[in-house]
C-alpha cells in the first residue's frame, strides 16, 4: 500500500487540494469525490477507501461545524433525532461486516455499485437543492426560531442516511439537505446546511472509527489527504460567495456523475 501511495502522491495531494477547495466553496456535497478518487485513481481496495474517507470527512467539517455552530445554525432538536436513526444505522452496517466477514471481492463489487448509485442521487440532491428551497414560504428570519421536529421521519431518513454512509462513505452532505429541506420546508437554508454538516461529524467519525477497528483505513493514506485539503479549504473558504452558486452546483453534479461512470466502468 505505502508503494501504491508513493507512486500516486501527487494525484492524492492534488485531489485533496480541490475536494477541499470545493468543500470551502460549497459547504457540502464535494466529499462524494474522495472514495471514487481513491477507487478508480489511486487504486485503492474499496473497503480501506471507505474508511479513509469516512474520517478525512470527520475532520475536515470539523472547522465548518464550529462555525456554523457559532452562528446558531444548527437545529439541535432536529440534529438529535437524526443522529437517532443513522448512528444506530451506521452501527448496524458495521456489526454486520465485522460478524458476517463477508467476502471482500463481492463487497466490493457491491460497494461500486452502491457508491455509483448514491453518487448519482448526491448529483440530483445538489441540483434539486435550489427547487427545494423554493418550497419554503416566509421563513423566519429569527434562527434561534424552532422548527417543529418530525421524529418518525427524521429517525427513519437518519436510519437509511446511516446505513448508507457506513457503507459507502457517501450521502452525509448532499443527500442530507436535500431530504433535510424537503421534510423542513420552512426551515432557513443556512440551519439546514448548519444542522447537516455537524450531524455528518460525529456520523463518518463513528462509522470511520468502526473502519478502522476493522483495518480499513491507512494512515498515510489519511495524512497525505488531509495535507492536501486544508490549504483547498482554506482558499475555498475565502472564495465562497463570489462565485455563481449554479455554476458551482452544475459542476459538482456534472464531476460527480463522471465518478459514478468510472466506477461502473472500470
Amino acid at each position: 500500500m505505502d508503494v501504491l501511495i508513493a507512486n500516486s502522491l501527487g494525484l492524492i495531494l492534488s485531489g485533496g487540494f480541490v475536494i477541499g477547495f470545493l468543500i470551502g466553496i460549497t459547504g457540502v456535497g464535494a466529499g462524494s469525490l474522495t472514495t471514487p478518487l481513491l477507487i478508480s485513481g489511486v487504486g485503492v481496495p474499496p473497503a480501506v477507501a471507505v474508511g479513509t474517507d469516512l474520517l478525512f470527512a470527520a475532520v475536515t467539517k470539523m472547522s465548518a461545524a464550529w462555525r456554523h455552530q457559532r452562528l446558531a445554525n444548527v437545529d439541535w432538536p432536529i440534529l438529535g433525532w437524526l443522529a437517532a436513526g443513522s448512528l444506530p444505522g451506521a452501527a448496524a452496517v458495521l456489526i454486520w461486516l465485522y460478524l458476517a466477514e463477508p467476502d471482500t471481492a463481492l463487497v466490493a463489487a457491491y460497494v461500486k455499485k452502491g457508491l455509483a448509485l448514491t453518487l448519482l442521487v448526491s448529483a440530483s440532491a445538489i441540483l434539486a437543492f435550489p427547487v427545494l428551497k423554493r418550497w419554503q414560504s416566509h421563513p423566519s428570519d429569527d434562527p434561534l426560531t424552532e422548527t417543529p421536529v418530525r421524529r418518525l421521519a427524521t429517525a427513519i431518513f437518519g436510519l437509511i442516511l446511516g446505513a448508507a454512509v457506513a457503507l459507502t462513505s457517501v450521502g452525509a452532505g448532499a443527500i442530507g439537505v436535500a431530504a433535510l429541506t424537503a421534510l423542513y420546508p420552512h426551515m432557513l437554508a443556512r440551519r439546514v446546511v448548519g444542522t447537516d454538516i455537524v450531524h455528518a461529524v460525529p456520523l463518518t467519525f463513528v462509522a470511520g472509527v468502526g473502519h478502522a477497528g476493522m483495518g480499513h483505513i491507512d494512515v498515510t493514506l489519511l495524512a497525505a489527504l488531509l495535507c492536501g485539503s486544508i490549504p483547498g479549504i482554506l482558499i475555498g473558504s475565502r472564495l465562497t460567495g463570489r462565485l455563481p452558486d449554479w455554476a458551482l452546483r452544475i459542476g459538482l453534479a456534472t464531476v460527480l456523475c463522471f465518478a459514478a461512470y468510472t466506477l461502473l466502468t472500470r
